[in-house]
């Protein structure tokens, strides 16, 4: 059936494929594993990709384990969810501190929503989220290029319940996203925020910082704690639709523009795998030994490298006829791919250039 009739049969365009712009939503791409976060005041990603811990702590600290859990609302067609279970809880908050669970969205894949014009389009978020505490929470959306934010809240009504919501928000005529490769928008779930992290909600605000209202609640507040989250959706307009479920594969091929690895799915970073590792040329003498790896996907930048000993997991070490040589190191790293090189010129065996690594291009 052609195009012009299925719209003329009155479906609404939004039920074509593509139209969630955050990425990894039902949680099924798992590429880093679990992770503790540490509080560091940056972006800290383990767990599902894409979605990373903000924090900052004066404080307490609070620690917690991000792991992809199998809890999901039933009947939904989820096979996974993001959990936080607190191990250090924050019970007394400090002004300035605050903890938020987020996706950064590059800008350049954000263009369509107009912000800026008088055309600048409404969005709607819709999610489901599992907690054991009850209260009013905080969504945002923010603005890095324009330096503005917009605040709603929402309520969690039952403990340990699974329950689904849906927020909208208005499109931002004095917006701004640059049509490039950095940060588009920062969407973000808040878990606990300090008075000076508060703000009013339902309106576009000129400031980047105030994540909340002072009717956030402290999520964190026990070591009992924890939250589960799935089936985020950010699509144009002012209605939720129903979840599109991408397939796995294509899931992994949008998450390995941010970050990729050449060890073996569902082997953890760090970990011994000779299955695949990078190893290309062997040779004996005295000369420098060079290895190559391409990306599965062009990557969103020139991403950081880290080189693992298949073996033993050590950290910028390679394989060699059964030993390992330390300082294995870049030779040239871009968008496309990465070349390793080790020196040899004092190792008069066969050698085999052997490493695992990672790649980060994360906003």
């Amino acid at each position: 059936m052609a195009v012009s009739r299925i719209n003329e049969a009155g479906l609404n365009v939004n039920q074509y494929g593509n139209r969630n712009l955050v990425i990894n939503g039902a949680m099924q791409v798992d590429q880093r594993g679990s992770y503790t976060i540490t509080t560091t005041g940056s972006p800290e990603y383990g767990g599902p990709d894409r979605f990373h811990m903000w924090s900052y702590t004066s404080t307490e600290q609070v620690v917690g384990d991000v792991t992809q859990s199998t809890d999901v609302p039933s009947g939904n067609g989820f096979g996974y969810s993001r959990k936080f279970d607190v191990t250090t809880a924050e019970s007394a908050v400090a002004a300035d501190e605050t903890l938020i669970m987020a996706q950064l969205i590059e800008a350049q894949n954000l263009q369509h929503l107009e912000y800026g014009t008088s055309s600048a389009k409404d969005v709607t978020v819709s999610f489901w989220i599992k907690s054991t505490k009850t209260g009013t929470y905080c969504f945002f959306i923010n603005q890095e290029d324009g330096t503005r934010i917009y605040v709603k809240e929402y309520t969690v009504d039952a403990s340990d319940t699974w329950e689904k919501k849906i927020i909208t928000i208005p499109g931002d005529a004095s917006g701004t996203i640059n049509n490039d490769n950095g940060r588009g928008l920062w969407v973000g779930w808040v878990l606990m925020a300090g008075t000076n992290r508060h703000g009013a909600a339902n309106a576009w605000r000129a400031t980047s910082t105030d994540y909340a209202t002072s009717n956030q609640v402290n999520a964190v507040d026990s070591a009992s704690n924890n939250i589960y989250l799935t089936g985020v959706q950010l699509e144009v307009g002012d209605t939720a639709t129903d979840f599109e479920h991408r397939t796995f594969s294509d899931d992994l091929t949008l998450c390995q523009r941010y970050f990729n690895r050449s060890y073996t799915y569902g082997v953890a970073t760090a970990a011994a795998d000779n299955n695949t590792p990078i190893h290309h040329m062997s040779i004996g003498g005295s000369y420098n030994i060079i290895g190559q790896f391409f990306h599965p996907r062009d990557m969103r930048a020139a991403p950081t490298v880290v080189i693992y000993n298949p073996i033993n997991g050590t950290v910028n070490q390679l394989k060699g006829d059964g030993s390992s040589f330390a300082n294995a190191a870049l030779l040239a790293n871009s968008p496309k791919g990465a070349t390793f090189f080790v020196n040899a010129t004092t190792i008069t065996q066969t050698i085999f250039l052997s490493v695992h690594a990672t790649f980060n291009a994360e906003l």
